[in-house]
């Protein structure tokens, strides 16, 4: 992805980090990598500023910085919690509280939400370019054999519809842009560290990995696919 403009959301995560990294190997790019807590970039094409999903006006200033360089060829939000120091996923009804519903929605669902807002405008209006959100398999509602996870699996359910929505938002004034799910596998990072017990070895990826191919994925998507979610192996996922 030579001279491209890039931003990243949750550039202190496992997978945030490892695509900016990544991205940042082609030195004729230029990546705004944005997270609540610092990072410290080791290419000089990197360019670091806070961010945070509860203060809305933070949002739309790294939308604006990254305004610096020109209109956007990628936006990539790698946020995303499922489990905190007090709060774990629901294995059943009993262990809903409003508290964990609101930190999973927050992070999940409002916070790209208002990405997609100041963000979007700054994809280019007649050439190539991508919106991609981390959303999750588990966030499929005809895929849901299990339950339990229910605000995690919801606010991920809310993504999918907010990227299909905004898919069709988008459609009218920039034809070329695509809004598109993705969905990293297992990833071996702090959200999965507490569940991995019963990942097969070669299902469970470094964010490294993951990253590598969820950029394979980013290439290979067509304007048609705009709306849908992706696997890490470029598999669509139901809704």
């Amino acid at each position: 992805m030579s001279n491209f403009n890039i931003a990243i959301i949750g550039a202190s995560g496992g997978i945030g980090s490892a695509l900016t990294t990544l991205l940042a190997k082609n030195q004729s790019s230029t990546i705004y990598a944005f997270s609540r807590h610092s990072i410290h970039p080791e290419h000089d094409n990197v360019h670091w500023a806070a961010i945070d999903f509860n203060q809305e006006e933070t949002i739309s200033q790294a939308a604006e910085l990254t305004a610096r360089s020109g209109t956007l060829d990628l936006v990539i939000v790698a946020t995303g919690i499922l489990h905190d120091e007090t709060t774990l996923p629901e294995k059943s009804l009993k262990n809903l509280s409003a508290e964990n519903f609101q930190k999973s929605f927050l992070i999940n669902t409002i916070g790209p939400a208002l990405v997609a807002k100041h963000f979007t405008p700054k994809l280019h209006k007649n050439q190539h370019s991508v919106f991609a959100a981390l959303s999750a398999r588990v966030g499929s509602i005809s895929d849901n054999q299990l339950g339990g996870w229910h605000a995690y699996r919801a606010s991920k359910a809310a993504l999918n519809m907010l990227i299909k929505t905004t898919s069709i938002e988008i459609n009218r004034r920039q034809k070329k842009a695509i809004i598109v799910g993705l969905h990293p596998g297992t990833v071996d990072s702090k959200l999965s560290q507490p569940f991995q017990k019963n990942v097969p070895k070669e299902k469970l990826f470094t964010p490294e990995y993951s990253a590598k191919k969820l950029m394979a994925v980013i290439r290979d998507i067509k304007k048609e696919d705009s709306g849908k979610i992706f696997a890490w192996d470029g598999k669509e996922i139901p809704f």
